[in-house]
């Protein structure tokens, strides 16, 4: 799994319908609204590097209101909920 974190600005008055649009797109798991020098931020997954650039130039810069994109790749996922998972093997409450 690829995963994009995609720093998104936008037209400032048109925000929460970009958002709602970004969302929907395949590809994008999730869209948050945040503050300092971008608007939002697009999470997406696919299963190929080739992928990315269907989702990103392909969709998410097309969006009505998206004015600029910046894009960074994830090498290596860390989780907390992973780390629980991976220490709960073999073990139950009891033990």
């Amino acid at each position: 799994m690829i995963t994009a974190i995609v720093h998104i600005k936008a037209e400032v008055d048109r925000i929460p319908e970009v958002a709602q649009t970004l969302a929907e797109l395949d590809g994008v798991s999730e869209v948050y609204s945040i503050t300092g020098d971008y608007d939002l931020v697009a999470m997406v997954r696919v299963d190929a590097y080739d992928e990315v650039a269907e989702v990103i130039p392909g969709r998410i810069n097309k969006v009505a209101g998206v004015l600029a994109t910046e894009t960074h790749l994830a090498f290596r996922t860390y989780s907390k909920h992973d780390l629980e998972a991976a220490f709960s093997i073999g073990f139950t409450e009891s033990d």
